[in-house]
């Protein structure tokens, strides 16, 4: 039985020159490769897109906690706010209490003015431990639409105009968050002055 000749690739006549089997087969790999190449790109552009997406994405959900844990946090103010301004009106009315000039000065009814005012104390001092402080409010200061609330105008040449003539009820702050604006009257120049 006689052997089966295959062309030899890879080799070259006696020319020289390669054989048009190898050439062509060269010439395959580097298309291959370059084929590769492209794909391989292509490959990381989508990576990179994808990438560029997640970041995106997580960008947005960071923010998104953030925004919710603000709004969050300004929820629980305005509750705490809407409980103390609540709570401030019943230690106006204990302070209204203590001013009354007939205020029991011996005896049981002593004794039960002397608990108002111990009430009265400690109520001003819870609110004080959770940072309610009173909003800087007398006759000279000057009008402050953030803190004040104007409920009417006095003529007077004794007090600057645009100034606080008289407080009518106080003002009550948490930081920077205002409970209860202090409600004033404003001094204004007498007309014809």
């Amino acid at each position: 039985m006689a052997k089966e000749e295959k062309p030899l690739t890879g080799m070259t006549g006696p020319d020289g020159k390669e054989a048009p089997e190898a050439a062509s087969q060269q010439s395959n790999p580097q298309q291959e490769t370059q084929h590769l190449q492209a794909q391989l790109e292509e490959a990381r552009a989508k990576a990179q897109e994808y990438l560029e997406d997640l970041l995106r994405i997580k960008a947005e959900y960071e923010n998104y906690q953030k925004r919710m844990d603000r709004e969050r946090e300004e929820a629980r103010h305005r509750l705490r706010a809407e409980v103390f301004r609540e709570l401030l009106d019943i230690l106006d009315d204990l302070e209204l209490a203590l001013q009354d000039p007939n205020r029991p000065k011996r005896g049981k009814s002593k004794q039960w003015a002397d608990g108002v005012e111990l009430i009265y104390r400690k109520m001003r001092n819870l609110l004080t431990r959770h940072g309610v402080e009173e909003i800087p409010a007398a006759p000279g200061q000057p009008f402050d639409p953030y803190l004040h609330e104007a409920v009417g105008m006095v003529e007077t040449t004794e007090i600057e105009e645009g100034h606080i003539a008289e407080v009518v009820r106080k003002g009550y702050r948490a930081g920077n968050l205002v409970i209860r604006p202090a409600l004033v009257k404003v001094a204004r120049e007498p007309e014809g002055s």
